[in-house]
């Protein structure tokens, strides 16, 4: 359902200059909660951050497609906000924009008997990452990754 509801929303966000940085959708006894993360490109700066406005109005025009073509079938509650200091992090892009940064990571699957990395993104490549955690080298393809974060304390964007 994740993938279909970005399908669907995240034109709704763009044509208003702004990125989906990410959607969660919880579901729980009773109905269910929809959060999307917006930001402006390069609203990492003070001057470029998203606003209340901004906010306000993409959650009418997702309001407006959910709907038109009503993919939630129970009742739900939306949430539109800023990805705030730990960012996630979802698409290449993203991911190329921290280089250098503290990130945390989860993996769908376990590897070497662990599922929850934290170290530097040392690198990124056409299909995987590269995080320095512990002194080790740990590679992630794209793929594999359930969950990133930036680790606010050490957040530093690449231009």
């Amino acid at each position: 359902m994740r993938e279909a509801l970005i399908r669907l929303l995240e034109p709704e966000v763009t044509t208003r200059g702004l990125e989906l940085v990410e959607l969660e959708y919880h579901a729980h006894r009773g109905g269910g909660l929809l959060r999307l993360y917006i930001d402006r490109p390069g609203g990492e700066t003070d001057a470029n951050q998203v606003t209340v406005e901004d906010c306000e109005a993409v959650s009418r025009a997702v309001s407006e497609a959910l709907d038109l073509s009503d993919p939630i079938k129970v009742e739900y509650t939306l949430e539109v906000s800023s990805p705030g200091f730990d960012r996630p992090l979802r698409t290449h892009e993203h991911f190329v924009r921290y280089v250098g940064s503290r990130v945390h990571v989860e993996s769908l699957l376990p590897r070497d008997g662990r599922r929850r990395w934290t170290g530097q993104l040392s690198a990124v490549g056409d299909t995987g990452v590269t995080l320095e955690v512990d002194g080790k080298m740990v590679e992630l393809g794209l793929n594999e990754i359930k969950t990133a974060r930036l680790v606010p304390e050490y957040a530093t964007r690449r231009e």
